[in-house]
């Protein structure tokens, strides 16, 4: 089973591009969607143990979190070595049922791929992208943002032209879903003739 990464930075069209996978038929994990189950279960006892009073009703409350780990790199450290076992095990068990499901091709999507190493354990990497005038627009329009807090985040990430150097392909959102359908279509006929390359 090949195991294609599937990244790009805020506002790029990933969420969309995962769904049109999964409308190709290819399982597709979601590290953030996999998050919110774990501050919804699993998670959240060992999290209200390190972090008192950031839970309620056995579910983490993400703001107040975010307060207390944003700006504190060693509370940060603390979280990623709460949730990423966890995630760990999340991961592995989407890949068994997706194997045992008899899946060529399995995507998972990951916002910070290049940030954290992720680039390694998957063999062959999407970047979505679009003009940055889009990815403004579209995360503007969102409505949970401003200006200064979406500069904060792209900062942060890898820069697009970085990501698009290191992709293997690169998925363009800028021209509606057609296109991203066909891009796809493609890149799964490519996939396949690929050499697993994941370490």
């Amino acid at each position: 089973m090949l195991i294609v990464g599937l990244t790009g930075s805020i506002g790029m069209g990933k969420s969309t591009t995962a769904k049109l996978f999964m409308e190709a038929g290819v399982p597709v994990y979601d590290a953030d969607a996999a998050v919110h189950q774990l501050y919804e279960g699993e998670a959240a006892p060992a999290i209200e143990a390190a972090f008192p009073g950031t839970t309620a009703d056995g579910k983490v409350d993400r703001a107040k979190l975010s307060a207390r780990v944003v700006h504190d790199p060693a509370a940060m450290k603390q979280l990623e070595q709460i949730v990423h076992p966890m995630l760990g095990a999340s991961r592995q068990k989407f890949f068994a049922d997706a194997e045992a499901a008899g899946s060529p091709i399995v995507v998972v999507d990951v916002p910070l791929l290049f940030e954290t190493g992720g680039e390694k354990r998957v063999d062959a990497v999407v970047v979505v992208t679009t003009s940055p005038e889009l990815q403004r627009e579209r995360v503007l329009a969102r409505g949970t943002m401003d200006a200064a807090k979406l500069d904060a985040i792209i900062a942060k990430q890898m820069p697009d032209a970085e990501k698009r150097k290191r992709a293997d392909f690169i998925v363009d959102t800028s021209h509606g879903l057609d296109p991203v359908r066909a891009r796809i279509r493609d890149i799964l006929a490519e996939v396949v003739k690929m050499p697993k390359r994941r370490a």
